[in-house]
């Protein structure tokens, strides 16, 4: 082990806590923000229980307008919002909600497309015997869909890895900023590659980890 990397550890440490803290809050944003937003886009396109085309124009609109943004220049145009939303517009909890924003209409359309490949016999099976809207979207669509659902998450958590190292260029913290910090501007190649290193297994690690619950979760 070089003498940069020992040098580095206990800020590694730190930093690798904080692209988690990043990754974890923008995900949990995606889930229970987007989930929604997705499961709602869904029912309100054509042919669905709450079909409104002016409506689901609209929110389908939006959502693509958020999802066109290049991250970084969402980052900087979002920095009034975090500073009333975090009180700064540094550190990983600040990062954290531009990534949030981000991850909403990102997971909402995976969530849209996964609830689309339900079978439209189950849907109206579950309609024949009487079950309410609500159970219709928990008890059908999303255990239907769950193991989708859950590569789309997987997709979304390796997707906003990479924008947690942006992140961390422009004040963030977190692996990004280590690597710019000791990588770039220092010159210290070792340290760079060590913090590749560690993004790809975790994308290895977030990867097998969902396939797996995907296919326990599959029951076709």
């Amino acid at each position: 082990m070089s003498e940069n990397i020992v040098t580095i550890l206990p800020e590694l440490w730190t930093a690798l806590g904080q692209t988690l803290l990043m990754l974890g809050i923008g995900l949990s944003a995606a889930l229970f923000i987007g989930g929604p937003v997705g499961v709602w886009l869904f029912l309100l396109g054509p042919g669905q229980s709450l079909a409104n085309r002016p409506l689901f124009a609209l929110v389908s609109w939006i959502v693509n307008t958020v999802r066109s943004f290049p991250f970084i220049i969402l980052l900087v145009a979002l920095v009034p919002f975090t500073r009333l939303i975090a009180g700064s517009s540094i550190g990983p909890v600040a990062a954290a909600v531009p990534l949030s924003f981000a991850a909403i209409p990102y997971f909402a359309r995976l969530v849209e497309q996964c609830l689309r490949d339900v079978p439209r016999g189950v849907i109206e099976a579950a309609q024949a015997m009487g079950a309410s809207e609500l159970q219709i979207i928990s008890r059908v669509l999303l255990v239907e869909a769950r193991s989708g659902l859950v590569l789309a998450l997987t997709v979304l958590a390796i997707s906003f890895l990479s924008y947690s190292a942006v992140a961390g260029v422009v004040g963030g913290g977190g692996i990004g900023d280590l690597a710019i910090r000791y990588g770039y501007y220092r010159f210290q190649t070792d340290v760079m590659v060590l913090t590749v290193a560690i993004l790809i297994v975790l994308v290895q690690i977030i990867q097998f980890a969902g396939n797996a619950i995907a296919r326990r979760l599959d029951k076709r």
